[in-house]
């Protein structure tokens, strides 16, 4: 059972990062590494989901390449279908309460809007651990994470959110603007601040020539798309890719929503019949990743990357259907839909001199001056005000006729 005594608060602050797939990791990692540097407060890890999967790279290791020994948290069931994530999310639920007993946070950090992450967030909140959520406010229509981010933000008691806009929607929902931070996305702040390496260096590393014009592209499943089955929606990405014949690609691995599966056979056999054209990754980790952004000459697909990081890295993105729909977006992203020829007219846009000149601005509507800093001083701050008072709604005047 959870220590609710209250003279456990009078040892040293401790909090808690909780990670359950290589993109979270990849900008929770900065700010973990900068807290445990500065030395003020305890920092645990809590990895869970695909991080410990084979099949997605077992990207666990990524935590402990940076120092940190996680708590591991196991949600695997078989089956690629809704039914079998609501019961990995059980099982999340269950093992985050074992693990946060076991560590004794005084908060814990979550980001963004999945489903084990809800279970994560419910955990904490059942035992009165607050919750500090990094990415509220923001909306993707086109998957069920919109309501699991919404919800989470309830849960929390502080917000550390990635625009003014995300801010003011925060405190919208009924949360104390003085608990509301607009910080930056950590993820603009990764590529600006991080030693990056070479094209030839990454060509080395991954045994495959980046030789433009080069995409690298992400593909996940729209949950909330209720049209077209991932598999016919990345089967009409692929095709539009194939018009391009000197066009080369890096294509990572998609989460493991409901659907994934399908996804990485069809990415798997495309790689496997274009060798010299195509290189097929299961996870190229954060500083991978951000290189790959200074090779690249556009991104691909409806990862919220495209529409938060890449533009600040200077190049296209093509952002395809209605995952990222709602999400501010830079004049670098393209939006299109999903057949094979107006993905076709999206990539012939980005591969124009006009689309390059415009994303050479690199306008981003994430990027804020010392994000890695705003954060770790509000997160040292609140850990040190727990245990927490219940929270208040923040009622905002609304016109009686509206």
């Amino acid at each position: 059972m959870y220590n609710t005594d209250h003279t456990v608060h009078k040892r040293r602050k401790r909090v808690c990062f909780v990670s359950t797939t290589r993109a979270d990791w990849g900008l929770l990692m900065p700010l973990a590494e900068e807290l445990r540097r500065r030395g003020h407060i305890d920092v645990d890890i809590v990895a869970s989901n695909m991080h410990l999967l084979d099949s997605y790279g077992h990207t666990v290791d990524e935590i402990r390449n940076a120092g940190f020994e996680p708590t591991m948290v196991d949600m695997a069931v078989d089956g690629d279908d809704e039914v079998s994530r609501a019961h990995a999310m059980a099982l999340c639920l269950s093992g985050m309460a074992d693990a946060f007993a076991r560590l004794c946070p005084d908060a814990a950090v979550m980001l963004g809007d999945r489903y084990e992450m809800l279970a994560a967030a419910s955990a904490a909140a059942v035992m009165h651990i607050p919750v500090i959520h990094i990415a509220g406010g923001e909306i993707s229509e086109g998957a069920v994470d919109d309501s699991f981010r919404h919800a989470i933000t309830k849960m929390a008691s502080l917000h550390l959110t990635a625009t003014e806009t995300y801010r003011r929607r925060v405190i919208q929902m009924g949360e104390t603007p003085a608990a509301v931070i607009n910080t930056g996305a950590i993820g603009v702040w990764n590529g600006d601040n991080t030693g990056l390496m070479s094209r030839a260096e990454l060509e080395s590393d991954l045994g495959f020539s980046l030789e433009p014009p080069l995409a690298l592209v992400t593909y996940h499943p729209a949950t909330n798309d209720h049209k077209a089955t991932p598999d016919e929606r990345i089967a009409a990405l692929l095709e539009a890719i194939d018009r391009f014949d000197n066009l080369r690609a890096v294509i990572t691995y998609p989460n493991n929503d409901a659907g994934s599966a399908r996804i990485i056979e069809r990415i798997e056999a495309y790689g496997r019949n274009r060798p010299e054209k195509v290189l097929v990754v299961k996870s190229l980790g954060m500083l991978r990743y951000q290189s790959m952004l200074r090779v690249a000459s556009m991104v691909i697909g409806n990862s919220s990357s495209g529409i938060v990081e890449v533009p600040s890295a200077g190049i296209p993105t093509v952002d395809t259907g209605i995952r990222q729909r709602g999400r501010d977006a830079a004049p670098s992203v393209i939006h299109c839909g999903e057949s094979s020829d107006e993905i076709a007219d999206a990539i012939q846009k980005a591969l124009s001199p006009h689309m390059r000149d415009i994303a050479a601005r690199r306008e981003n509507p994430y990027s804020k001056a010392d994000t890695l800093n705003i954060m770790a001083d509000a997160v040292e701050r609140f850990v040190a005000s727990t245990p927490c008072p219940p929270k208040s709604f923040y009622n905002i005047d609304i016109p009686a006729d509206l």
